[in-house]
């Protein structure tokens, strides 16, 4: 419960985060360029701090805080990975520093020169958040693996608080880099919150550099072969706003904010699944019993259809309206609306893909199979670039990046569904399977149609564009009328094939 109500207000601050940004500094220019100047430390957050790292040293630390003749090999492994994380960033942080303008030259193309040299000047400072937040994942693995949740979830809201204060009370003086000041703030916060907890355990806190421990290997070895396959997604989602960069003023802003939205659904539903059926699927593996693996990765692939196929679908009829009430005020204007809520549609249409496919790679790691994802991985990049090249120089701009990151992961998923059902053979074969996706289909069709039908009774009164309305009431009303009836036409069609939330959620425990 702790964990899931600080989620939940992390996510909402992250919208007033982008609200904030937009409602001051628009989404163009300016905005721009620090929307995607800040993804770039952000990537490097999921391969160095609390993404493939953490997924390698927890369970390490785990079981060291499990066996009372292990605890000084647990906090020695902490000291060391203190020491890691030094040993790799500080190097790779001075060369940011050092060698700046040519590294934002080759990741970021503007054709404005006073914006490109804005990013180099954004970027230096920024790229220090990652060792803050990579220190601060380590702190906040170390409480997990001893059951302590409660300060390493309030220490992302923390960073939240810090960026959105000083953005409201600096950007008078301090403009865009008061954006910058809170980042690094944030990430220090994130850093002092958790050390008295860490220190009560026990952990010193000063860093160590001996690597030869078996415990510290075994992190390394869990490491590098998710790492590798991590990577090759950030280096494509690092060419994808390389491409948005030298678009159209906006694109950029349009791309991260509709990922913002995007990944409400995707955090809430895909993660729930994947965490609960991760470590079924690793003990059934482990165990040799295909049979139950294959049951466990069905009704998880079956969970996923019934939960995103109808969020994807919500986000492309009611894009407009949720980015309007959201984000619409201020120098964030209605132009600005309907680029991110074209850009969400195109994300949106792809949602089950994305969480389907992250959902078979963790089948792939159970089975201990690495190579696979990470070939699949590299094929799904490469199709996602040569659409990328193709769409972006069309009509469809920003929206055409959007389109290949859906294409691309379809057509992984297909390689994954195809390859794993040739090794177990009874995965996908379930009626169930085709059952739920009959009924996530009509479910969607159904709140597809209410939104439909509502939108052409408001264009008879002259509302057709509802959310470009200048009183923020009506379109909230008008948006939370559109997804109660939505919602209501999904949950009854899902009542008619036998399905309810709680009993989708409940195959997955049980």
């Amino acid at each position: 419960m702790i964990v899931m109500i600080s989620t939940t207000v992390s996510r909402l601050l992250g919208f007033v985060r982008i609200a904030v940004v937009g409602a001051i500094f628009g989404a163009s220019g300016e905005a721009d360029v620090l929307n995607l100047v800040f993804n770039i430390p952000n990537n490097l957050r999921k391969l160095l701090a609390e993404g493939a790292l953490s997924s390698a040293f927890i369970p390490v630390l785990s079981s060291c805080a499990a066996d009372p003749r292990k605890e000084e090999s647990g906090k020695s492994v902490f000291r060391s990975l203190l020491g890691f994380q030094l040993v790799i960033l500080i190097p790779l942080l001075s060369v940011s520093v050092l060698f700046s303008r040519p590294i934002v030259n080759t990741i970021l193309d503007f054709s404005d020169p006073a914006m490109q040299d804005l990013a180099v000047r954004l970027f230096r400072p920024l790229m220090q958040y990652v060792l803050f937040i990579s220190i601060a994942a380590v702190l906040m693995g170390t409480l997990h693996a001893h059951s302590h949740f409660l300060v390493p979830s309030l220490a992302p809201l923390l960073f939240s608080v810090s960026v959105i204060s000083s953005i409201l009370f600096l950007h008078r003086t301090m403009g865009i880099f008061s954006m910058v000041t809170g980042v690094l703030i944030g990430g220090v916060l994130q850093i002092v919150v958790q050390i008295p907890s860490v220190r009560r355990l026990g952990y010193s806190i000063s860093p160590g550099f001996d690597f030869r421990s078996s415990e510290f290997r075994t992190i390394v070895r869990r490491w590098l072969p998710v790492v590798s396959t991590s990577a090759v997604f950030t280096v494509n989602q690092q060419i994808a706003l390389y491409f948005a960069s030298g678009l159209a003023d906006g694109s950029g802003s349009a791309m991260t904010n509709a990922l913002t939205f995007w990944q409400l659904p995707f955090g809430i539903f895909s993660a729930s699944v994947t965490t609960v059926l991760f470590p079924r699927m690793s003990r059934e593996a482990a165990a040799n019993d295909l049979e139950g693996f294959g049951k466990t990765v069905s009704g998880g692939i079956t969970s996923l259809v019934l939960l995103l196929v109808p969020s994807g679908i919500g986000l492309l009829f009611l894009g407009h309206g949720i980015v309007s009430v959201a984000l619409q005020r201020g120098a964030f204007l209605a132009v600005h609306t309907d680029l991110t809520a074209r850009v969400l549609g195109a994300y949106g249409i792809g949602l089950f893909s994305v969480g389907a496919f992250t959902f078979l790679q963790r089948a792939y790691y159970s089975l201990g199979d690495y190579r696979t994802p990470l070939v699949t991985a590299a094929c799904t990049v490469i199709v996602d670039v040569v659409f990328s090249l193709f769409l972006k120089d069309t009509y469809l701009g920003v929206t055409g990046l959007a389109w290949a990151n859906t294409i691309a992961f379809t057509v992984g998923l297909v390689v994954f569904a195809v390859t794993l059902r040739a090794r177990t053979r009874l995965i996908f074969t379930t009626k169930n399977l085709v059952r739920s996706g009959i009924a996530a289909i009509v479910g969607s069709g159904a709140g597809a149609f209410v939104v439909l039908g509502g939108s052409y009774v408001l264009t008879i009164f002259g509302m057709g564009t509802w959310w470009q309305s200048e009183r923020f009431p009506v379109r909230a009303a008008i948006l939370t009328v559109f997804v109660s009836a939505s919602l209501f036409g999904v949950v009854f069609v899902y009542r008619l094939f036998g399905y309810t939330v709680r009993g989708i959620m409940q195959r997955n425990k049980s």
